[in-house]
């Protein structure tokens, strides 16, 4: 039974796909945090700048 645990826990085979994973993820959270507090924004410039033109 501990060996078993034990090679669960030195298993460091999907460690590095992982942490990719989870960077990702924090990535794209604060991707969609400033764009939901700068999104208004941006649309209000785009269209200044479309009725300028």
């Amino acid at each position: 039974m501990f060996a078993m645990i034990n090679s669960v826990l030195q298993n460091k085979k999907g460690q590095g796909m992982v942490e990719y994973g989870l960077i990702l993820a924090l990535v794209a959270v604060v991707g969609m945090g400033a764009l939901a507090l700068l999104g208004p924004q941006v649309s209000a410039q785009f269209t200044n700048i479309s009725n300028s033109l």
